[in-house]
């Protein structure tokens, strides 16, 4: 019975969400044997606020980022 938990940056679509949990299911089932019925996932969407890496947060990468973007567009 597996449980599969996946923390992920918020910022996806409903669509893309459903995807992926589709897709771990038949990781599941394929590597595993894992009955559909006996799977569960979670999948947990973490604010780019409140996830870090090398003491800067998702959030503060993808502002710096942009704002590289623009000043070479100019």
């Amino acid at each position: 019975m597996p449980l599969i938990d996946v923390s992920i940056a918020e910022g996806r679509t409903a669509a893309e969400l459903r995807d992926l949990v589709s897709a771990l299911h038949r990781a599941a089932e394929e590597t595993v044997g894992a009955l559909p019925e006996n799977t569960t996932v979670i999948i947990r969407e973490v604010p780019t606020t409140h996830w870090s890496k090398a003491d800067r947060t998702i959030a503060e990468r993808q502002a710096a980022s942009a704002a590289d973007t623009t000043a070479k567009e100019l």
